[in-house]
């Protein structure tokens, strides 16, 4: 859940403004952004890519409400049916409870916010079946693999029906085919336009492949130097393996890549 402010707007997040900076030791002040905007629309994956230090997680955190802008709105939207937006931030760790079996880890995003129901606890089983962890839905996170545990993580976060989806490198430590499948898995949940995602990855491939529009940030203090729409064109429906297939794909991919080299940035594929 987020402390962020809400406003009436169109969009599922805003974000106006946004400054924030961290003071140093020796009282210097290290400007991280500085009026920075940026919008995410009902449906819509936004990748955003930069080079390490560029302020991409502190950037998440000020949109979870996990720390208070210096100056700026982050402007959450209501849901579809006109409940208070929620976002659900899945982290680089999976930090799953060690004390709770993977269900209840599974079902612990829907805990915090109001009571489980049996409907919550078939969707967790069901969820976890998929992503081949039926096996050890009574077990406890100390006998998984972290690939597996981070499947667990995804679980928790899907299953909280968040308005906004914040990932943070949600797949490193995956297999390539489930990596596969999870992108897909994401890419589906934004068809009905109820819920965003806003993925932050240092593989350009997956940045490509998943999302609508890719934002690259550069500079100190921050701000978009590329604000890149992808479009795909893609045999049957988008997914995954497709939309790597896409006459468009190499283009795209030297197109963030120099951008990225432009700003000194050492990167990943």
């Amino acid at each position: 859940m987020s402390n962020s402010q809400r406003v009436e707007t169109s969009s599922p997040l805003e974000i106006n403004q946004l400054s924030h900076h961290f003071v140093l030791e020796n009282g210097e002040e290290l400007r991280l952004f500085q009026f920075l905007n940026f919008v995410v629309e009902k449906g819509e994956i936004v990748a955003v890519v930069g080079r390490s230090g560029a302020g991409k997680s502190t950037l998440f955190n000020l949109i979870s409400g996990l720390l208070k802008p210096s100056a700026g709105q982050v402007i959450l939207g209501d849901a579809h049916n006109g409940a208070p937006g929620r976002i659900a931030y899945m982290l680089q760790k999976d930090l799953l409870l060690p004390w709770r079996t993977i269900l209840d880890n599974a079902l612990l995003g829907v805990e915090l916010y109001r009571k489980t129901t049996e409907d919550d606890r078939q969707r967790a089983v069901k969820m976890l079946a998929r992503y081949g962890l039926s096996s050890v839905e009574n077990a406890y996170p100390a006998s998984l693999s972290g690939g597996m545990k981070q499947r667990v993580a995804l679980t928790r976060t899907l299953l909280c029906d968040p308005t906004v989806i914040l990932l943070d490198e949600p797949f490193s430590a995956l297999d390539y085919e489930t990596r596969l499948m999870l992108e897909d898995d994401v890419m589906n949940l934004t068809k009905t336009g109820d819920t965003s995602v806003i993925l932050v990855t240092h593989d350009i491939d997956e940045a490509i492949a998943m999302s609508n529009r890719v934002v690259l940030l550069g500079g100190r203090p921050a701000k978009i130097v590329m604000n890149q729409t992808i479009t795909l064109t893609t045999q049957g429906e988008r997914t995954a393996v497709s939309a790597r297939g896409a006459p468009e794909f190499h283009d795209y991919h030297t197109q963030i890549w120099n951008g990225l080299r432009m700003n000194n940035v050492t990167h990943g594929k």
